[in-house]
């Protein structure tokens, strides 16, 4: 069995690289800069349960010609490069190829079937996230099991990374969504995750923007799944009680280390254009077909676009600062 990682970023390297450290057959389609450090230093994969592991000789190229022959395609390249990535899988890849889906938001699956419609494509649901620690180093900070849309697909489960299949996929991921919009939040406060969620202000400010959310989406006529032990519809009430109680509840649903942080925060960090509008962009796309209030969300996905256009990093601005911001 031949598995492409088509893209291989942060999520891309960890996953695939566990898939090689359990013996799988993995070659790795990724920008130069990424073949570089891999070639240089080996691929070395970390995470909050101790997993400490370098492997060396692994086949990473920036042809994709890797793409012949694959049995399983794994795209994980950031939401706006999904078209592209389809078309290089149109172009090099067999199309009994299985195509599936790592990456944020709802949209991408159906970007890959539009340009890929004799494939079978999979939306599929990565809880977890993963950051870079150094070249070639890309640390696991939290717990989950990868969701997958149901059908037929070889065992890929390991010690380390476990799938599974589930009938409502798309409900999943927009219960993942509701989750990532603390994503861009994460990225204007600079600060570990683990932090934040011990802040009652930030966990407020969460809360806050994500029952905004679940209002749009009740309004558009969409049910989310839970992502984690709490339907989501409690998820804000959770985010907002007192800080004992909130680490005792939290810590029955998620498993976070303290060098966790967000996707959208290591963009700002790497100066790289993030995917806020895969995530507050559409929840405001929405909220203005149904006439709905998204005021957070629109401040958020606004200051993450100055963050952009400034090249400065992560801004570091307080829960005042944002909704001063909405305010204004």
């Amino acid at each position: 069995m031949n598995i492409v990682i088509a893209g291989a970023g942060s999520i891309g390297c960890y996953v695939g690289g566990l898939l090689a450290l359990a013996g799988r057959d993995v070659r790795f389609l990724a920008r130069p800069r990424i073949v570089e450090a891999v070639t240089e230093n080996g691929l070395t994969l970390t995470d909050y349960n101790g997993l400490d592991s370098t492997q060396h000789g692994l086949a990473f190229s920036r042809e994709p010609s890797v793409l012949e022959n694959a049995d399983i395609i794994l795209v994980t390249v950031k939401s706006a490069g999904t078209a592209d990535m389809a078309r290089l899988i149109a172009q090099h890849a067999p199309q009994s190829a299985i195509v599936m889906s790592l990456q944020n938001g709802v949209t991408n699956a159906a970007t890959l079937r539009a340009y890929l419609p004799n494939h079978d494509v999979r939306a599929t649901m990565v809880p977890f996230n993963v950051v870079p620690t150094g070249k070639a180093q890309f640390h696991r900070g939290t717990s989950g099991d990868i969701l997958t849309q149901h059908g037929a697909l070889p065992d890929l489960n390991s010690a380390y990374l476990r799938w599974a299949a589930v009938d409502n996929i798309e409900a999943v991921q927009w219960g993942k969504l509701l989750i990532n919009l603390g994503n861009g939040l994460n990225a204007l406060s600079d600060l570990p995750l683990l932090e934040m969620l011990q802040d009652k202000a930030w966990r407020k400010l969460m809360a806050d923007q994500m029952g905004e959310a679940l209002n749009v989406l009740k309004q558009n006529g969409i049910s989310p799944a839970k992502t984690t032990a709490a339907p989501v519809g409690l998820l804000p009430h959770i985010l907002r009680l007192p800080t004992p109680l909130f680490k005792r509840i939290a810590a029955q649903m998620l498993t976070i280390d303290p060098q966790a942080r967000s996707s959208m925060w290591d963009d700002l960090t790497q100066r790289r254009q993030t995917e806020v509008d895969a995530l507050q962009g559409v929840i405001l796309d929405m909220a203005q077909h149904s006439d709905t209030s998204a005021s957070l969300c629109a401040a958020v996905s606004a200051l993450i676009k100055q963050a952009e256009a400034a090249q400065n990093g992560p801004p570091g601005l307080t829960p005042a600062q944002i909704l001063s911001h909405m305010s204004g």
